[in-house]
């Protein structure tokens, strides 16, 4: 694990040919030809996922809820999940950790030294004291909360007028990132909104969550990216429940969004 955690990402862009993020967002509720909805058959069902798609996507998302809900054994498979796909990919950790002091920082250990994630999802809302401990490393990165595609966004990021709280943050996470390890999460539920983060932070990778089962525009989410901050496309029921969510239809499924992502980039 050498160098900025911004340039592993675009190196992993440039050497797998592909912007696609795969979440691991595994559904207990969901029919799916490789699970059930027992703990075994969940974990056993990410496993073949991982060893069949690690070299088709840029990397994964994991989502600590989908883990957390099952106690300790869900942690357990967190953790031997991490260690599953090691080095293959680059692993975000989705917790949207916001906290400060020596909780952030152990936050930030718990991803970064104890799961060995290469990024975490943070939220910005108590500040800078708040993100720093994700970004000690050069190595590993974090997503700031930015613009979300949930429809509770309205209630806190739009306020202000004349310049909305989201561009703030937005500009705000450009004059931190020193260290060349951060970057935003915004949804493509919201592809106006898409060019003016853009012009607000110009050196910042998006995460961009919202297509596929949320409906956003993969040509605006596109269109926003950048060789220098390449936007990242979050993918993860519209893939994991394609057709009957057998390997094959996560495959075609992958295969497509890559082409499709490709032909915007």
């Amino acid at each position: 694990m050498t160098g900025p955690f911004n340039a592993r990402l675009r190196a992993e862009v440039e050497r797998k040919q592909s912007h696609l993020c795969l979440g691991l967002d595994l559904d207990p509720a969901r029919p799916s030809r490789l699970h059930d909805n027992t703990l075994d058959s969940l974990i056993d069902a990410s496993f073949a996922i991982v060893e069949e798609t690690w070299d088709q996507v840029w990397g994964y998302k994991l989502n600590f809820a989908f883990f957390e809900r099952f106690g300790s054994q869900g942690y357990t498979w967190l953790e031997n999940l991490a260690s599953e796909i090691g080095q293959r990919a680059l692993v975000i950790g989705d917790a949207k950790r916001g906290d400060i002091g020596n909780t952030a920082r152990n936050y930030a250990h718990a991803i970064f030294q104890h799961l060995n994630l290469d990024a975490a999802t943070v939220n910005p809302y108590m500040g800078q004291d708040a993100v720093e401990p994700f970004l000690a490393d050069p190595a590993h990165g974090a997503f700031v909360l930015c613009l979300t595609s949930n429809p509770g966004a309205e209630d806190f990021q739009r306020y202000g007028d004349d310049r909305p709280l989201f561009l703030e943050v937005a500009a705000w996470a450009q004059n931190l990132n020193d260290a060349d390890n951060l970057g935003l999460v915004v949804g493509a539920t919201h592809p106006s909104d898409l060019e003016n983060v853009r012009l607000a932070a110009p050196g910042l990778p998006l995460l961009i969550p919202g297509i596929g089962a949320q409906g956003g525009s993969l040509e605006a989410a596109m269109a926003a990216s950048t060789p220098e901050a390449p936007n990242i496309i979050n993918v993860s029921r519209g893939i994991l429940y394609a057709g009957e969510g057998a390997l094959d239809d996560i495959l075609a499924a992958i295969d497509k969004y890559n082409r499709d992502i490709n032909q915007f980039a």
